[in-house]
């Protein structure tokens, strides 16, 4: 079946809607929806039959993902990544935003997301749509991005109808959360008490430092 599109506005999200994505999520769905940078496919990292299934989609094997998760707020991040003081400093000054901070791993992770990295992308996003789901769901949802075709001009495409048309056979839930932005997250690597941009993207590190 094609998937199903769902309309949810960012500025007042429907109680309803957002329900039900968190249901399709609990039963292993795939989800497109908008954060505050790009558009983003994901599930419940919970769900480990999802987790396979997305890696699929990318053409990766579950031991070569390098997936991050969105979490609701900081007091889940602890839970699943090791937070140096450094990080955590910065991390209340810029989140939620369009960062991504690499934190090294908890053994609370999921078994399928542990890779020889050792180490998990973390984000809260400035989107009321992404944090409305994962804190309805109570787990943190993968957040990977929304890539157009290979031969498209633009690499993260923000028109739903396209977006739409290049996944409506491999997402099961599309949000139409509205326009997104073409450029992804800052990736911050914060090991330890080492601070380093690793990919320059929406966020401006150098203003919170």
């Amino acid at each position: 079946m094609p998937a199903e599109l769902i309309e949810i506005f960012p500025s007042n999200p429907d109680e309803r809607k957002i329900a039900k994505v968190v249901e399709a999520l609990r039963d292993g769905q795939i989800v497109i929806y908008p954060t505050d940078t790009v558009y983003a496919m994901g599930c419940d990292i919970m769900n480990t039959r999802a987790v396979e299934k997305l890696c699929k989609i990318k053409g990766i094997k579950p031991t070569q993902n390098n997936f991050s998760i969105i979490c609701p707020d900081l007091s889940k991040i602890s839970t699943y990544a090791k937070v140096s003081n450094a990080a955590f400093k910065l991390m209340k000054k810029t989140l939620p935003g369009p960062f991504t901070f690499i934190l090294p791993i908890t053994n609370d992770l999921p078994k399928i997301l542990q890779t020889n990295r050792k180490s998990i992308g973390i984000r809260i996003p400035d989107n009321e749509i992404a944090l409305q789901i994962v804190k309805e769901l109570g787990n943190p949802i993968i957040t990977t991005s929304v890539k157009g075709d290979i031969n498209d001009i633009i690499e993260y495409p923000n028109e739903i109808e396209e977006i739409y048309e290049q996944n409506l056979n491999q997402a099961d839930i599309i949000i139409d959360g509205g326009w997104c932005g073409i450029t992804p997250s800052t990736v911050v690597y914060a090991v330890d008490d080492e601070i380093e941009v690793i990919r320059e993207g929406l966020g401006n590190l150098d203003e919170y430092l």
